[in-house]
């Protein structure tokens, strides 16, 4: 079952139950067991676990080298033409920043394109 990344993860949330989902807390979790209760949402065909940007470091299904590498596709980490020093990327702090800011950007390039 699926982890999502949003921006607006509270519109989100709304927008899957008004299709129906059953979303919050004391929905039964049967596969998302570590997805937090308020992120949670149960559909007929499978589980869903919504998180925020900040909450980026808490998904589970994502790796430490799958971020690294949306990080180094932007061009966030050194030696990608990125400009950010490679401690900010020591801990989970670091992480956190480079995937939100990356997160961001991705965000506005899909933007601007998809507006044209």
């Amino acid at each position: 079952m699926p982890e999502q990344l949003s921006k607006y993860p509270d519109v989100t949330l709304e927008v899957l139950k008004s299709a129906g989902a059953q979303c919050g807390e004391g929905t039964r979790q049967e596969i998302l067991t570590a997805c937090p209760a308020r992120n949670f949402c149960k559909l007929p065909g499978g589980e869903i676990c919504v998180y925020g940007l900040n909450q980026a470091p808490d998904m589970t299904q994502i790796t430490a080298a799958e971020w690294t590498s949306v990080a180094r596709s932007l061009g966030l980490l050194p030696g990608s033409g990125g400009s950010v020093p490679l401690s900010w990327v020591g801990g989970a702090g670091g992480v956190g920043f480079v995937l939100g800011v990356g997160l961001a950007l991705l965000f506005i390039r899909f933007r601007r394109k998809s507006r044209y």
